[in-house]
């Protein structure tokens, strides 16, 4: 799309993303979340990035969003080089993109061409996915996206980068039934994940989503939740459900023929069905 208006678009992102996250590798995650809770509400039109009272940005569910400076910087960097042309919500696509590339996933095409919105309100970010919610609550708020269940296998394998807070899985740890913590946990990793969040401890202690892989773009998130690792109650449920199991064992190989699936290569193609909810 900038290819004459503006041809060093995409490069200059990616230089802008690669110095970042080379100083601050935890800025991957946080930047391919921003472009997730930007498309979830009101598509992917960099509405996540205004500020202001009562902006998407002060919901709860986004106040733990990082990596505003990368966005800020490279469209410093493209006023520069071509003013008024790239927009920001592209730019927070593409950055998405490079983060993936940068934590060892494969590239892919991002269309580009999106407009930036002006509205951005609080109380449209309800319908984003949740950490509690059940398979079926998260296949309704993927749907009405328009994105299927192979899409929400796929998207959700993002949590192979990046950590959470203790505030959104402790619950499982403790006193989740009458019978103590969620018996989808793995036994043997209980006590770990006791440690590193204790019981009335701090909350908003970080925690790897993908235990033992954090940093890499791969299929350990999947092998995760196989063996009851996961560790946000909407991962693991995941395993639990047959019609998303299939999926993840489709992924890691489990099911061979020609169903097996490339996590890398799905993962693109499911970015790119995202990236162009409008």
């Amino acid at each position: 799309f900038y290819s004459s208006s503006c041809p060093r678009a995409e490069s200059i992102v990616k230089s802008t993303v690669q110095s970042h996250v080379k100083s601050d590798s935890t800025l991957a995650a946080g930047l391919l979340r921003m472009h997730f809770h930007d498309c979830f509400v009101q598509g992917c039109d960099g509405s996540v990035l205004i500020s202001g009272a009562n902006t998407e940005k002060t919901a709860f569910a986004n106040l733990g969003l990082r990596g505003f400076e990368v966005v800020d910087d490279a469209k410093t960097q493209l006023e520069a080089a071509c003013p008024g042309v790239v927009s920001c919500a592209d730019i927070l696509a593409l950055a998405a993109r490079d983060s993936v590339v940068l934590s060892g996933g494969l590239s892919y095409q991002v269309p580009t061409g999106r407009r930036d919105g002006r509205i951005s309100q609080a109380s449209d970010v309800s319908n984003l996915p949740a950490p509690f919610d059940s398979v079926d609550v998260q296949k309704q708020k993927f749907t009405a996206k328009g994105l299927n269940t192979q899409d929400l296998v796929t998207l959700l394998g993002a949590h192979t980068i990046g950590t959470t807070a203790c505030q959104f899985f402790s619950n499982r740890l403790y006193n989740f039934t009458a019978n103590g913590p969620d018996s989808s946990i793995d036994p043997s990793f209980l006590p770990t994940l006791q440690s590193l969040c204790p019981q009335n401890g701090d909350g908003s202690t970080r925690v790897a989503l993908d235990t033992g892989s954090q940093k890499l773009f791969d299929l350990s998130y999947y092998n995760n939740l196989r063996k009851g690792r996961g560790i946000l109650q909407s991962d693991q449920a995941l395993w639990s459900d047959d019609s998303t199991q299939k999926v993840v064992q489709r992924y890691l190989g489990l099911i061979r023929g020609l169903l097996g699936l490339k996590f890398n290569v799905e993962f693109g193609n499911a970015m790119v069905k995202m990236g162009n909810i409008g």
